[in-house]
């Protein structure tokens, strides 16, 4: 399972913009330094995030990309929607049926239970997780996700 670069800088742009004490927010060639990426690559992905209403942008001198929403208002499994979608759906079964047009397994498919399952899961994490909960240092994070997560585990 991987997820796609657009998916990865898209987030990283995404955080950078919400780290940003700026009123007028961060231009493309600011996100761009700071992340090292080209400003054509920031720009398709800003351009992918602001359709999606994650974020604004205000043109002119002062302009730049902010928020839309407070960044704890914003999910990580918001954003991944927006910026590819999910790791599984339902119309994969169809896409990729084999030389037939339907499925031979269309009736009883373990693996799309499977791949339902951690489809379910990865969104059930990643809606509990906010852009503000992944603005600060990796170490303090971890330790966020090790304590809320282990906990949950222990409960079930």
């Amino acid at each position: 399972m991987k997820f796609s670069a657009q998916e990865e800088y898209g987030l990283r742009c995404l955080l950078q913009i919400g780290k940003s004490d700026s009123p007028s927010g961060l231009t493309i060639p600011e996100i761009s330094k700071l992340e090292r990426l080209s400003q054509a690559n920031v720009a398709k992905l800003l351009r992918i995030l602001r359709l999606g209403g994650l974020i604004d942008a205000a043109r002119g001198q002062s302009g730049g990309y902010r928020l839309a929403r407070p960044a704890e208002e914003i999910t990580v499994n918001q954003a991944l929607d927006v910026l590819g979608g999910k790791l599984f759906d339902v119309s994969f079964c169809n896409d990729h049926s084999g030389v037939e047009n339907i499925c031979t397994n269309s009736i009883d498919c373990s693996l799309r239970s499977l791949w339902k399952t951690v489809q379910a899961t990865v969104e059930n994490v990643l809606a509990k997780i906010t852009l503000k909960d992944l603005i600060g240092n990796e170490k303090e994070f971890e330790f966020y996700l090790i304590k809320r997560f282990d906990e949950q585990v222990a409960d079930n």
